[in-house]
């Protein structure tokens, strides 16, 4: 019995160290089912950034929510008792430290998360001290490991309040702009029109005309019914085909007038916003196990759903591009998914460590070593393997056209 609790506290230790890996490999889906966040909208006018700023941003981003989570570990570890021994900003060599109370903290040199070290969440350390992990009660435990995806989660709707209280810009249903040869503004609209329906039937937001233009094809027309001057009029626009990237780089065919709207900003006070903020975590909660489900069930298609971290980083620097709502909008939804995908009970993720307590409390004692290990392995092979699998289908569609041409000279 000592040697399988042994292994056991070990396996636990592997767990914490791989949970940087866990969290990268978390990342790969994170935006499969909120990838509106960078795509679809008309932008106002802003100085290019820069390729160390965008992948500055990129890096500081993934930091955040990792630092995050962790700190949600050690909030709630320091609460019941558990004693910090190392809380890390980075990993790798250490280039700053200092000691306060018994937690040393830690500057590190590659700024790609975190992570904290639990007083006995290793036998080889385990003493048996009730400050230590495993001392603990099944209950604190679970708490402990709960509340990295909680802050998580609450960090993403706090910045979403935080957007909805600071202003954001919105589309009107207004024309703010026409691209070069547009059909549109050869038809004869013009700057501020207003749209009203598409085709006879009415709308109510700018995402409603451009579903009704991208669902045409090329030598058709659409039928736009408008505001002008207090008066309203009707005019046809031919509707041009175009083989366009979205957020994820996957290519679309979608009909194309040359028309974006017009944006004015919006905000609102203080508590309206909370509301507005649990409203925005709620509905992309649904969506994220919405979208997760239709995955499963072959409704979704993975290869178009899901990026990793370099499909993270061209959505970062569009959102950069954006401007700093965009990137605080693209913050907030990336926090609540990976809150989300971390509880799910899966092994070495969160969510497979409370399902193993919940066991525990129901069986009246912990899995046996060997299984816990089996299943360990098992989870972060299968990780790994999904890390590799969509890190190759991003080069294909990021870099696929640029690696032809290099074969073909």
């Amino acid at each position: 019995m000592a040697g399988q609790e042994k292994r056991r506290m070990r396996l636990f230790r592997i767990k914490r160290k791989n949970l940087e890996i866990a969290f990268f490999a978390l990342a790969v889906i994170l935006l499969a089912v909120a990838p509106v966040c960078a795509q679809g909208s008309a932008r106002q006018a802003q100085p290019a950034p820069t390729r160390i700023m965008e992948i500055l941003v990129t890096v500081l981003i993934l930091s955040v929510l990792i630092v995050a989570h962790e700190f949600g570990h050690f909030i709630m570890a320091r609460k019941v008792g558990v004693r910090v021994e190392k809380f890390s900003l980075g990993f790798g060599p250490k280039l700053f430290s200092r000691k306060v109370r018994d937690t040393e903290y830690i500057l590190s040199a590659i700024p790609l998360g975190g992570f904290v070290k639990l007083a006995g969440d290793d036998m080889q350390e385990y003493t048996g001290k009730p400050d230590e992990y495993f001392s603990k009660s099944i209950f604190e435990r679970f708490k402990i490991i709960f509340f990295g995806p909680l802050l998580n989660y609450a960090a993403g709707f706090l910045f979403f309040w935080l957007i909805f209280f600071t202003g954001y810009p919105t589309l009107t249903n207004k024309i703010g702009g026409f691209v070069d040869n547009s059909t549109a503004e050869a038809s004869g609209l013009r700057l501020e029109d207003e749209i009203t329906a598409v085709d006879g039937k009415n709308i109510s937001s700018w995402v409603e005309i451009v579903r009704a233009i991208q669902a045409k094809k090329s030598g058709e027309k659409v039928s736009l019914s408008f505001l002008r001057g207090g008066k309203e009029e009707v005019i046809s626009v031919p509707v041009k085909e175009e083989e366009l990237s979205d957020a994820t780089g996957a290519k679309h065919k979608i009909g194309l007038i040359g028309i974006g709207p017009k944006f004015i900003r919006v905000r609102h006070g203080l508590f309206a916003a909370f509301f507005l903020g649990l409203g925005e975590t709620w509905n992309l909660t649904l969506l994220t196990y919405k979208g997760l489900w239709m995955m499963l069930s072959g409704e979704l298609s993975i290869k178009n759903s899901v990026t990793g971290l370099l499909g993270i980083y061209v959505i970062t620097s569009r959102a950069v591009s954006a401007g700093m709502t965009a990137v605080l909008h693209l913050f907030a939804i990336l926090s609540i998914s990976l809150g989300l995908f971390n509880i799910l009970p899966f092994p070495v993720l969160d969510g497979g460590h409370m399902f193993f307590l919940l066991l525990e409390k129901i069986r009246g004692k912990a899995l046996s070593a060997k299984v816990d290990a089996v299943l360990t392995r098992l989870g972060m092979s299968l990780l790994i393997f999904f890390v590799v699998l969509v890190t190759y289908n991003d080069v294909l569609r990021f870099f696929g056209e640029r690696i032809a041409k290099l074969f073909d000279r």
